[in-house]
């Protein structure tokens, strides 16, 4: 989240300093030292008990139901009103809502799987290329991208293990990208990262994309978009919602909260479909796979959020639709005073059905990856859901309170997951069937 790569992470560590990224773009060198990524001891670990973990989620194809903005679309049963492609702004002018913002974004992602699909039959790996690296140094930094990614996700890093080397490699690149990135807003220093670091930071993917990394870290994901059909703009656009939470703390509506999910977290599973790889015997259409993926994103975000509520006020910053929010009679006020009250339980309740909407559109969609792949991401997908029962389980008080699924459970979910990963994709019409 994250198909969606949306890992779960351990949530009593943290990584300091960025990977060396924030002392380069403070004093306005960001070409990093790359030898500081060569040594064993390469990056500082360091324990910070209670550290927000904000791997966030995204966007569906517009003909499937989902709720969406308004206390009655919540509360109607199980006919979700749909996300309109347009809608009024305060003026009321028509413009483009967020789905269909997204969704343009999908289908362009999408063609580019389908247009390697039509040329080879198949997803292939390209042969590997020389950067300006030897191919050992390129290998040890393969090596050091599964270090982090077993560090700080140890369930999805486990269920790579039975990817193919190449695939497994690419999503331990694209997963170290993204901790970074979301490092530069949330951690240690990121009272001090300012819009001109993420302006470098955008120059320096781009920079990689073009086969031009700086460091030994960006050098794998330089290889990786190589062999794979990757394309920049999901990149680009979460380092866009790193700088929607420097400038916004307020979300007026859900349509707000949608592309704010989809640029943190929704993008990952635009990047990660296409080295996660589709099977072949699989019916659905590209675009489905990709809807999922980002249904996914979107129901892990949303769970981080709503599982967060009074650690994000601390810091001034509510996630949750503004309203919403006063149609079930709450304010800012309620949100900073901590008190669970009726009103607060069934306003909770509704943001809890929403979530688990986004899990069970998502579920439809695992099942058509590679079978390798399946794996990390059911395991991802049933741990999270896991968090939404704590939630309910801790009466609904995500104030002081915080929501986890223990390592027992943890356990005890990986073979489910395994044993869902052994299914194959349904040969029988439904709504992901090509047409």
């Amino acid at each position: 989240m994250s198909v969606a790569l949306l890992w779960v992470v351990t949530p009593s560590v943290e990584i300091s300093n960025c990977f060396g990224f924030f002392n380069s773009v403070r004093d306005g060198n960001w070409l990093l030292d790359s030898s500081r990524f060569i040594s064993r001891d390469w990056v500082s670990i360091r324990a910070k008990k209670g550290r927000k973990q904000k791997w966030k989620s995204c966007s569906l194809s517009t003909d499937l139901k989902y709720s969406c903005v308004g206390k009655l679309g919540l509360e109607g049963g199980s006919n979700f009103p749909v996300l309109a492609s347009m809608i009024a702004n305060p003026a009321g002018e028509m413009t483009i809502s967020s789905e269909q913002k997204v969704y343009d974004v999908v289908l362009k992602q999408a063609a580019l799987v389908k247009k390697q699909l039509r040329s080879s039959g198949h997803l292939d790996v390209k042969p590997d290329i020389v950067l300006p690296r030897s191919l050992s140094l390129l290998s040890e930094a393969y090596d050091r991208c599964g270090e982090v990614c077993a560090e700080y996700a140890k369930t999805f890093y486990l269920g790579t293990l039975l990817m193919t080397p190449e695939r497994r490699r690419a999503i331990w690149a694209i997963y170290v990208w993204c901790r970074r990135t979301d490092e530069l807003v949330d951690g240690p220093n990121a009272s001090h990262i300012t819009p001109m670091a993420l302006d470098r930071w955008e120059s320096r993917l781009e920079d990689l994309f073009r086969g031009r990394p700086f460091d030994m870290l960006d050098a794998a994901l330089s290889d990786t978009v190589v062999k794979f059909p990757v394309d920049i703009q999901p990149f680009k656009d979460m380092i866009e919602g790193m700088r929607m939470d420097l400038r916004k703390s307020r979300y007026k509506n859900f349509d707000e909260l949608y592309l704010y999910c989809y640029y943190v977290a929704g993008t990952v599973g635009l990047m990660s479909v296409p080295i996660m790889g589709i099977a072949p015997e699989s019916q659905a259409t590209t675009e489905s796979v990709y809807n999922a993926a980002l249904a996914l994103g979107i129901a892990n975000q949303l769970t981080n959020i709503l599982r967060d509520v009074g650690e994000d006020a601390t810091r001034g910053r509510i996630y949750l639709p503004q309203d919403e929010l006063a149609q079930a009679g709450l304010s800012d006020d309620d949100i900073f005073a901590g008190k669970v009250t009726v009103k607060w339980r069934n306003f909770m309740k509704n943001q809890i059905k929403r979530a688990r909407m986004f899990f069970d559109e998502a579920e439809k969609g695992v099942t058509e990856l590679s079978a390798a792949s399946r794996w990390p991401v059911w395991a991802s997908l049933l741990l999270y859901r896991q968090i939404l029962d704590e939630i309910e389980a801790n009466d609904y008080n995500n104030f002081t309170k915080r929501a986890y699924v223990s390592k027992a459970n943890k356990l005890l979910a990986l073979p489910t997951a395994y044993a869902r990963s052994l299914i194959p994709p349904s040969r029988t019409p439904s709504l992901l069937t090509k047409a």
